[in-house]
């Protein structure tokens, strides 16, 4: 995401979300990220940047990757790491079938 229309597209896609689910989603798409859009920085440091605490955090970040909104990337000892799946960012994940010749 790069543009403020991306980030008004996104809040557009999440309109069916509750507004702490909206937060966080928001709050991936904001922060720093690596070149596989993965987020480094701990459940418990995004926490405090929304003003919740790291349970709430923890069981909305968990509804949103069941609901399909961020995916989990890496895990490093007890530190698991997300990104902004596919259908956050809007993209296709259906590849067109070519005809067989």
């Amino acid at each position: 995401m790069t543009s403020k229309s991306d980030y008004k597209a996104l809040l557009r896609r999440t309109h069916d979300l509750t507004p702490a689910q909206r937060l966080v989603v928001m709050l991936y798409a904001l922060s720093d990220s690596d070149r596989g859009g993965v987020v480094r920085e701990t459940g418990q440091d995004l926490a405090e940047q929304l003003g919740m605490t790291p349970t709430v955090f923890s069981r909305i970040r968990k509804q949103l990757v069941e609901a399909g909104w961020l995916e989990q990337s890496e895990k490093f000892a007890h530190i698991t790491y997300f990104r902004l799946s596919p259908q956050a960012l809007g993209e296709q994940t259906v590849v067109p079938m070519r005809r067989a010749i």
